[in-house]
């Protein structure tokens, strides 16, 4: 039997998560690379308002609350207030970033600010029972869009990513997702370089993951991580959307 030992960043209780959602995978992900770095006792995680508003129980790392979408805008304060000492890190869902703190999300890339955003894409309102949300799929059935996601009332996605990535300011934006041991391996894969260029001073990165909410999706969570290659990648493709660090080995 294959033991795996408990990230220290990670909190040994349990979590408050729906079966099948992948939340939990990424906690984890992100608790490892603390744990990693060595970096814990200098860690500051802001929580969202959202299905991962209870991050702070999750993570041994001091956490603060914010109002629903300004995790962005506390993490600049937090960072700034001791930028030699403070790594701080949001974790926000796609409702709490890309819809009322979208401001915040755009701002804070503009500035370059030198923070690491870890943004769950699971394209529906999960914690207030599956409403559509910025990211949900054009023909996607939620509570609010019984039907489907009609683009000619509602318009389209927001495509987080692709967006950001014409500012000049973010260092590094990237999409990932958790539903396969190879998806996995690369989340963390991204999720640490993140973390790095903070440490390194190098400014704003966003690392996207495509996520599963079987709950609100209305299907088991094997379908669920089905769901996220036959129609998420599609319309959010992953991979690298800015890599400043990159482009300067490249020249």
């Amino acid at each position: 039997m294959v033991v795996f030992d408990k990230p220290h960043a990670l909190a040994d209780v349990p979590m408050h998560y729906c079966p099948g959602c992948t939340h939990g995978i990424v906690h984890r992900l992100v608790a490892e690379v603390i744990d990693e770095l060595g970096i814990e006792g200098k860690t500051i995680g802001i929580a969202p308002v959202g299905c991962s508003v209870m991050a702070y129980d999750y993570f041994n790392c001091d956490m603060i609350e914010a109002a629903h979408g300004r995790a962005p805008a506390v993490a600049t304060g937090v960072k700034r207030s001791d930028p030699e000492n403070h790594i701080v890190f949001t974790y926000q869902g796609d409702g709490d970033l890309a819809s009322i703190g979208m401001a915040e999300t755009v701002h804070a890339a503009a500035r370059n600010e030198n923070i690491t955003v870890i943004f769950i894409n699971n394209a529906i309102y999960g914690m207030t029972g599956g409403q559509m949300a910025p990211t949900s799929l054009p023909g996607q059935v939620t509570q609010t869009s019984p039907y489907g996601r009609d683009v000619s009332l509602c318009g389209y996605p927001i495509r987080v990513c692709e967006m950001l990535s014409q500012l000049e300011g973010p260092e590094y934006l990237e999409r990932v997702t958790v539903n396969s041991v190879k998806a996995v391996k690369n989340a963390k894969k991204a999720i640490k370089k993140a973390f790095m260029n903070q440490v390194e001073g190098k400014g704003f990165s966003l690392v996207e993951v495509l996520s599963s909410c079987p709950t609100n999706w209305g299907l088991t969570p094997q379908k669920a991580l089905k769901w996220i290659d036959e129609k998420m990648i599609p319309y959010y493709p992953l991979g690298v959307y800015k890599d400043r660090s990159a482009k300067e080995e490249t020249k």
